[in-house]
């Protein structure tokens, strides 16, 4: 199957998350228990396959958190010894599309050498050695907005128009990636749900994501999967507790006209989301 045809118009692409760390703010430790310690390959195995036979279509891989509270950077070897086994472990054993979540160029060339086809970047391109090697490796590419670094991302806010900046911000990483030798057929782009985005921001790009895509001219994942705009709405404060939350935010993002979502709970995003896609199809 050309990977190309994963972001399709007419369907919606599921993502499940596999986070290999022991600090994510909703599955860190499941995994990796510790800094230093090796993955558990049978755990995120056993996951892995219950993802995709929830009706999963990628598996996404990361090694580092970008938890807007209490995140610490992580070195790139303990990254590179967090995902690379894992990746090949993936490989090996299933017959499906394998996304790299990083930021580092040394991260994503051992993930992509070892069978993964797609790198999500958060930092939409900021690295313009990473783009080329995307470019290189004829891989795909997801183009997250981030103002700034992970670390420092919840720091003096400020959009007077979300929909538009971001709209604006992504359109330049994109020409980044072109320019960088990698066809507009094979980028995708993300606008960073709560990724330096106060509540409102993220429920205004949710809804109004349709017109985000027009403007793009790619296709649109969207994350907000557990995150915690959806604990203020909800008031649950524990984040395995907001899948409900999540369903309802992935089914109207689709439903305005989001290609892909990004969760944790693959079974219950992917009825909402056919639920959605159905109704979308039927708006006149």
């Amino acid at each position: 199957m050309d990977r190309t045809e994963l972001f399709r118009r007419g369907r919606v692409t599921i993502i499940g998350v596999l986070n290999v760390t022991p600090d994510s703010f909703s599955d860190g430790g499941r995994f990796v228990r510790s800094e230093g310690e090796a993955p558990d390959l049978v755990a995120v195995l056993a996951e892995a396959r219950a993802q995709l036979a929830a009706g999963a279509h990628v598996l996404d891989v990361g090694g580092e958190s970008t938890r807007p509270v209490g995140m610490r950077p992580v070195a790139v070897s303990e990254e590179l010894a967090r995902t690379r086994p894992v990746v090949e472990a993936l490989a090996k054993a299933l017959d499906a599309p394998i996304s790299i979540d990083t930021r580092r160029p040394e991260v994503a060339e051992a993930a992509l050498s070892a069978g993964a086809e797609i790198v999500n970047d958060i930092s939409g391109g900021s690295n313009p050695e990473l783009l080329r090697l995307v470019a290189r490796h004829r891989a795909l590419l997801v183009l997250g907005h981030l103002r700034g670094e992970p670390l420092t991302m919840m720091r003096g806010i400020c959009f007077d128009d979300v929909l538009a900046e971001v709209g604006a911000e992504l359109a330049a990483s994109i020409e980044r990636a072109e320019a960088a030798g990698l066809p507009r057929e094979r980028i995708v782009a993300d606008p960073g749900i709560g990724f330096g985005k106060r509540a409102p921001h993220s429920l205004a790009l949710l809804a109004n994501v349709g017109a985000l895509r027009e403007r793009l001219g790619v296709p649109v994942l969207v994350g907000p999967s557990r995150k915690s705009f959806l604990g203020e709405l909800t008031g649950e404060r524990e984040p395995a507790q907001r899948d409900l939350a999540t369903h309802a935010a992935c089914a109207v993002a689709v439903f305005a006209g989001a290609d892909a979502v990004r969760v944790h709970d693959v079974a219950g995003a992917r009825i909402a989301s056919q639920v959605a896609l159905a109704l979308r199809e039927a708006r006149r």
